[in-house]
């Protein structure tokens, strides 16, 4: 299968608009979504668009194709709007005999990481800063550097600390679990908002 995944978008309606677009366009079979969906949060600023029921309403028209986890800024009321399971820590995809684990990356689960088959990925946000590599312990807050094409699109193949070359099909197999940070829809520190694209055991950044 084809996964869009995306994090933190945080109530910002036209990224969230951008994003299902990019869904479609993508031609994704699934939309994973790794936490803070519809709360900006006390840290952050009001996003551009701040508008969490609208965009409620916008990701309920693609429930039957999302999966869903918990991030640090979403709670009960989130899920009383949402018509899909969006309150668990962690959850598990298995995709054509590789383990994706999915989590939004403020809590320690170096525990559940470490019981992870070879192979595995690790995808997580949070941190708002997009990056792709293997590494050799959990740390779901930190992020291997991203490097860019040089060609200007919307791609952006990248390489962990210890990953040769650039392009993201490099990382596939590459470490016993390979972590993905796809970067933050609705609240980017890093210059662009970014989501991750996985299919048939690599991964690819791209900028909304």
């Amino acid at each position: 299968m084809r996964y869009l995944i995306a994090s933190d978008i945080h109530g910002a309606l036209p990224a969230a608009e951008a994003l299902m677009e990019r869904f479609r366009e993508e031609g994704a079979d699934r939309l994973l979504l790794l936490g803070d969906l519809l709360y900006h949060g006390p840290r952050n600023p009001l996003p551009v668009g701040y508008a969490p029921a609208e965009v409620a309403r916008l990701l309920n028209r693609y429930a039957d194709r999302i999966t869903a986890v918990r991030g640090n800024c979403d709670a009960e009321v989130d899920q009383m709007v949402l018509d899909f399971p969006c309150l668990g820590d962690y959850t598990l995809v298995v995709d054509e005999g590789t383990t994706l684990l999915i989590t939004h990356g403020h809590l320690n689960l170096g525990t559940v990481a470490a019981g992870l088959p070879a192979g595995s990925f690790v995808f997580s946000g949070h941190s708002h800063v997009k990056g792709v590599g293997p590494q050799a312990a959990p740390a779901f807050a930190r992020d291997a550097a991203t490097t860019t094409d040089g060609k200007g699109d919307n791609t952006m193949p990248a390489g962990g600390a210890g990953a040769e070359g650039t392009g993201s099909e490099a990382l596939a197999g590459a470490a016993p679990v390979t972590f993905v940070n796809p970067g933050s829809i609705g609240h980017p520190k890093d210059g662009s908002a970014s989501y991750a694209i996985y299919e048939h055991g690599t991964v690819e950044l791209r900028r909304l």
